[in-house]
């Protein structure tokens, strides 16, 4: 980890990440690269497709926020008749790219980057005409930023001041994709940088907003920065050049800490999309491997909901605050586990609607116990590995879990994820809409106009 910069030193750092991101070719991205950002932004449209259903009222409130504020029809707002300019079809996408809580993310970054760099590098590419290999690589590089500086910041460092990792370090994530899109380079991208960063923000204010709306803004509020910021150096607006360093830098007034070596070290040979864990149910990740540890002791022992008498979650003592009783219920692991217990599965609509009107699930909820464990710490944030123990009238059961399923370690296959996709869009797309998008997807870097991919999310029908 090196000293902050002082005020006199040159744009070091600053430079030499923007000059990766002007100049990454799309042809030095790995095939299998290539694929699994594919895979990703699928998975992601999926989640997004999802908040649009009308049995949701974030999907009103945002088309009104729309139709009063109007904007340049140049991008689509996803699952809408709308357009408006890029910058807000970033803010409105990126929102409702997290709100069902179900995209993939980055564990050790805390990041979940596609809900903030898919929706700024599709809405500057279609204002922009760019082909869907330019939209790949934006993807690629705007994930890789994005997951660097919040390693660069120290994501928990940031959870630990009150500040959401993906709405301050995303913001770099969009920028970077925004940046390549708008076709920035020398000053003025690092002006863009200097932007985004004055920009950046992100409270995790949220966890006390029942309504589910602040949290998912969060991830709208990156996707509209960056795109915000590249659009602004690319009308010739300027900003400080060196934002990584100098006399006020970003890591000095987010978390005083600052790690150059997370930030460049296997820049352009490692990628961190590879890295990226799918989602299997609808609630904070944190929770995702002790889910698995619960579900499989009830499958393989046979155990019923109605035969537990305690659970208790081990979780790193470094995080399992977020997820210790919060009275969010997408975070917090009591109501989850008592949940899937119960039902077998997490969805969003049991995130927005409390059960614990079920008297089973309610009673379960109260023997839930969450434990912050020092020795887990060691391998935390990278891994969120955790324990469960299940204790029963006759026997007690325990499973420690490191990789989740979804995990890299533990993919999805190609046929899990459609049925993911078909699962979340059921009741906003026709089997003919979806099969149009997969297809489109998956041949992107085919696409000479990602306005191809736009008009297919449009509202269906």
């Amino acid at each position: 980890m090196t000293a902050f910069p002082g005020a006199g030193s040159p744009a070091g750092m600053t430079d030499r990440f923007a000059r990766f991101v002007e100049t990454f070719p799309y042809d030095r991205i790995p095939a299998d690269v290539v694929d699994r950002t594919k895979e990703i932004l699928y998975d992601g449209l999926g989640a997004l497709l999802s908040a649009t259903s009308p049995r949701y009222d974030i999907g009103a409130v945002l088309r009104r926020f729309v139709q009063e504020t109007g904007g340049t029809p140049e991008a689509q707002v996803f699952g809408t008749d709308l357009r408006t300019n890029c910058a807000t079809a970033a803010l409105i996408n990126g929102t409702f790219g997290y709100y069902c809580d179900i995209e993939s993310h980055h564990a050790g970054a805390i990041m979940h980057a596609i809900a903030v760099v898919g929706p700024a590098a599709l809405a500057v590419g279609e204002r922009m005409h760019r082909s869907g290999k330019d939209v790949l690589a934006a993807i690629v590089i705007g994930v890789e930023s994005a997951c660097r500086v919040s390693y660069a910041l120290g994501g928990a460092a940031l959870y630990a001041r009150g500040f959401h990792p993906t709405c301050v370090a995303g913001t770099f994530g969009s920028l970077a994709a925004a940046a390549r899109l708008y076709g920035l380079e020398g000053p003025a991208l690092r002006y863009a940088f200097g932007l985004a960063g004055t920009e950046t923000s992100g409270l995790l204010a949220w966890v006390s907003d029942e309504t589910e709306h602040s949290r998912p803004f969060n991830m709208g509020l990156a996707s509209r920065h960056g795109v915000f910021a590249a659009h602004l150096a690319s009308c010739g607006f300027s900003g400080p050049p060196a934002i990584f360093e100098g006399k006020y830098p970003l890591g000095h007034a987010f978390t005083g800490r600052w790690d150059e070596g997370a930030l460049f070290d296997g820049l352009g040979t490692t990628f961190k999309m590879m890295e990226l864990t799918v989602k299997q149910y609808a609630c904070c990740a944190f929770i995702h491997p002790g889910l698995d540890g619960l579900l499989d002791i009830m499958q393989n022992e046979r155990v019923r909901a109605g035969d537990i008498r305690q659970i208790t979650l081990r979780f790193p003592a470094g995080g399992y605050h977020v997820i210790d009783g919060n009275a969010l219920r997408s975070h917090c692991a009591q109501y989850v586990l008592a949940l899937a217990a119960h039902k077998g599965v997490v969805d969003f609509d049991d995130i927005l609607h409390d059960r614990r009107t079920d008297a089973g699930i309610r009673s379960l909820f109260e023997r839930v116990t969450v434990v912050g464990d020092k020795e887990l710490d060691r391998t935390y944030p990278d891994l969120y590995r955790s324990v469960v123990e299940v204790e029963t009238s006759t026997a007690r059961y325990r499973r420690e879990v490191t990789y989740p399923k979804g995990s890299p370690q533990r993919p999805l296959s190609a046929d899990e994820l459609d049925r993911k996709f078909a699962r979340l869009t059921e009741d906003v797309l026709s089997s003919r809409r979806r099969a149009e998008i997969t297809e489109t997807v998956r041949r992107l870097e085919e696409v000479s106009d990602v306005g191809e991919v736009a008009r297919l999310l449009r509202r269906d029908g």
